[in-house]
């Protein structure tokens, strides 16, 4: 069983990125040679997103059966409770433990569009832990990995509720966490603080973005409910309508964060790289220097 799990270890920082499947068809033919890179860059895990109740669930496979069968990649794939029924949900784990993937993020996420009020709420997970806690008990082998959130979720009502819902995953099940995107540390270290206090000894993976476009800034925010620190502000302000020296700033500004997060010990570093494989050639090599 290919464990992500063993992949933390005491001094050492785990690498990784996050893979979607392109909504173009143009677009997805390209996929392949760019998880051939990640594999050639020797990226530790690669994790492979997958829309609400399975809205893109045959590319999400795919791609999760080729990164791990042809690239030789170690893979954690996403599967989002919200739209799933108990019975969807075990026929979509089984579809991924047939092609040899042992590692699911679980994540609730977000409501589908097309979803009706009555389908929301009769759904049978209201929460990332509730799915944690049905693969346990089914005795699905699956290494398990939850979300935590530097700035609380959008839609807990404190930062305690936040924090006692990112117990909440590892009681039932979660064995590791990786986190939403920040871009203070400090955020980060708070985070970390917390969830120790609390016993919780699951090793935790940093969430880097390096923000290259002005644009990209501007969706981020929006959909991760973070905070943008001044000096990066400064950085979009100077550079915004300058691709090439936004990219080379944006750039330097995610690898000074994730060297000072790797000098502190962090568990891991998983890198937001928008399907940018020499993004991560960059960012791994930096890290390994």
């Amino acid at each position: 069983m290919g464990s992500v799990r063993s992949l933390y270890k005491k001094g050492t920082t785990v690498l990784s990125c996050e893979i979607y499947p392109p909504k173009k068809e143009d677009e997805f033919k390209n996929i392949y040679a760019k998880l051939d890179k990640l594999a050639a860059i020797n990226v530790d895990f690669v994790s492979v997103t997958y829309g609400a109740g399975g809205s893109n669930a045959g590319k999400a496979i795919e791609i999760a059966d080729y990164a791990k069968n042809k690239a030789g990649l170690e893979v954690v794939s996403h599967i989002t409770s919200v739209g799933f029924t108990k019975e969807k949900l075990e026929d979509g784990l089984n579809r991924f433990k047939d092609i040899g993937i042992d590692n699911i993020l679980v994540l609730r996420g977000d409501r589908p569009k097309m979803m009706t009020d009555e389908e929301f709420n009769a759904r049978d997970f209201s929460h990332a832990s509730d799915m944690a806690e049905f693969i346990r008990e089914k005795g699905m082998e699956f290494t398990l990995l939850g979300a935590c959130y530097p700035h609380k979720h959008p839609e807990a009502p404190s930062d305690e509720a936040d924090i006692y819902n990112t117990k909440k995953k590892v009681d039932s099940g979660c064995d590791v966490l990786i986190s939403q995107l920040f871009f203070e540390n400090e955020y980060f270290y708070r985070l970390q603080d917390k969830l120790y206090d609390l016993g919780i000894n699951a090793p935790i993976s940093a969430g880097i973005m390096p923000v290259t476009s002005a644009k990209q800034l501007g969706t981020t925010v929006t959909l991760s409910g973070t905070t943008v620190p001044e000096e990066l502000s400064s950085i979009i302000a100077k550079y915004g309508d300058k691709p090439e020296e936004m990219r080379k700033y944006g750039i330097d500004y995610a690898i000074r964060q994730a060297l000072e997060l790797k000098e502190r010990g962090a568990d891991g570093i998983h890198f937001y790289i928008m399907n940018k494989p020499d993004l991560a050639e960059i960012l791994l090599k930096e890290m390994r220097s």
